[in-house]
This record gives C-alpha cells, structure tokens and sequence, in this order.
C-alpha cells in the first residue's frame, strides 16, 4: 500500500525572487508543508511523534528542480512515504504547477529518531512501528 497526501499551495510573492519565480530554498518548505499535510491525515504529525518523547530530525534532503513555480501559481505537492526495514521516515514528493500539470521539482527526504537527550535511536520507537502495522506499510 502507498500512503500519500496531495496539498495545494498558493505562491506567494514573498517566496519569489525578482524574475518572479520561487527562489529554490523555498522548495524544501514546500516539502516541509507537504510533510505536515500528511502527518495530519495519517496521525503522523510533529506533536503526534512528541507526544511518543521522540524527535525526528532531517538528515538528508534532496530537490530536483525541473520547471519553474511563478509567483500566483498554485503548486501542488504530493508527498509519499517510503517504507523502510530502518529505525528511519522516508518520503518522495513530487510538486506540480496546477495550471498545467507541469512536474516543477521532484525530492526526497529522511529523518531518524532522537531521545530529547539527543541520542540516535537504532531501532524504531514501539509508536512507529505500530503506525506502520495500522497503514500496512
């Protein structure tokens, strides 16, 4: 089973840069409003994860950019989650300009799980890994 989320964003001019098109760091927000979307429709959210006394830190993210995002565009951004064997969350996202289906940039993110104390934890928290036996992932 593939766990996705779709979410619509309306490019504002404060993300823009002065050819009018989305300065490139502001992808990763996109990514990062595409992750709290999902974590809102799967109970996977940041104070979901909290509430378990766990934090998941990004370690590695990555963006492709392939058209460009104008300020007034609607961009939509798909985010998947990738299942692993490893105490670790995965997603792909993909983000779309609406107008014209146009893939605008493609990535991919991961994050692992910390104690508060900031120790990396080797195997998934009991939470995690009941939320992946709820989704079938």
């Amino acid at each position: 089973m593939i766990l996705s989320d779709r979410k619509e964003i309306i490019v504002r001019f404060s993300e823009v840069d002065s050819m009018r098109i989305v300065w490139h760091g502001n992808y990763l927000k996109y990514f990062e409003d595409g992750r709290e979307s999902f974590g809102l429709k799967y109970n996977l959210g940041y104070l979901d994860v909290y509430k378990h006394n766990v934090m998941i830190p990004l370690v590695k993210i990555n963006c492709e950019y392939k058209r460009p995002l104008e300020y007034g565009d609607i961009a939509i951004v798909e985010t998947r989650f990738v299942p692993a064997e490893a105490a670790k969350i995965m997603f792909d996202y993909t983000i779309y300009r609406k107008k014209d289906n146009e893939v605008a940039a493609t990535g991919t993110s991961t994050q692992v799980f910390l104690t508060p104390q900031g120790e990396l934890l080797l195997t998934a928290p009991e939470f995690f890994t009941g939320w992946k036996r709820k989704w079938g992932v």
